[in-house]
């Protein structure tokens, strides 16, 4: 049976979402910081440009290299779990039904109707069973290590691009302050987003990541100031 509103259920895009979130936002925040940084720094136009841009290519592959290593070391633990499961099945099928009760048991079903629904699941999937109701594994939940990657390098590359528009765009004198209410903006409306797409408040989320979108802004210009030499 399906659910009659499945547009309403949104755990199911756990896993790229927050990959897209961790990565929209990193992007909009370090490539502006650097921008912001080597502006406040007195450089030439032409510096403060290939600084963002170094930033953008090198943060887009850190990201992915990064979401990659995390996300497969998840999934690898999830391997081997399933294999532990998959040779406790093989070798004490009846234990293993035996548990897989206990656990309905302990969620609230009768004794007699955990058995039933035990030896149902086992008669249907019993490796599938064990691990959506004993390990917490599910299909829709499990650790995708490339789809991680890719959608934090490709939302890195989103959210850098605003950083890198805004830097183009600006007059030379205000790089700075237009990068910084640029990316403030910006981390706004990727909080609002990513909000929606979680089913949070929308004014929650933008507040909570334009706060410290600002404070690295100010970060990084306090410490551009400290290096005042035109380059």
């Amino acid at each position: 049976m399906t659910s009659r509103n499945p547009g309403l259920h949104r755990s199911h895009r756990a896993g790229w979402l927050r990959a897209a979130v961790l990565g929209a936002n990193d992007g909009i925040v370090s490539v502006s910081g650097v921008v912001v940084g080597v502006a406040a720094s007195g450089a030439a136009p032409g510096a403060i440009l290939t600084a963002g841009i170094a930033a953008t290519v090198a943060g887009a592959m850190s990201m992915a290299a990064g979401e990659y290593v995390s996300v497969q070391s998840q999934a690898d633990t999830e391997q081997a779990d399933m294999a532990i499961e998959r040779r406790e099945l093989q070798e004490d099928p009846q234990a293993e039904l035996e548990e897989l009760a206990r656990i309905y048991q302990a969620r609230g079903l009768e004794p007699a109707l955990a058995r039933q629904v035990a030896e149902q699941l086992t008669a249907h999937d019993a490796l599938a069973a064990h691990a959506r109701d004993e390990l917490g594994i599910s299909e829709s939940l499990r650790a995708r290590p490339v789809q991680a990657a890719g959608a934090s390098a490709a939302a890195f590359c989103a959210g850098a691009a605003l950083s890198i528009l805004a830097t183009i765009l600006a007059p030379p004198a205000s790089t700075g302050l237009v990068v910084t209410a640029t990316t403030l903006v910006g981390l706004l409306l990727s909080g609002a987003w990513a909000a929606h797409m979680g089913g949070a408040p929308l004014l929650r989320g933008a507040l909570r990541v334009g706060f410290w979108g600002a404070a690295a802004m100010a970060a990084a210009h306090l410490i551009g100031g400290l290096f005042d030499v035109p380059v």
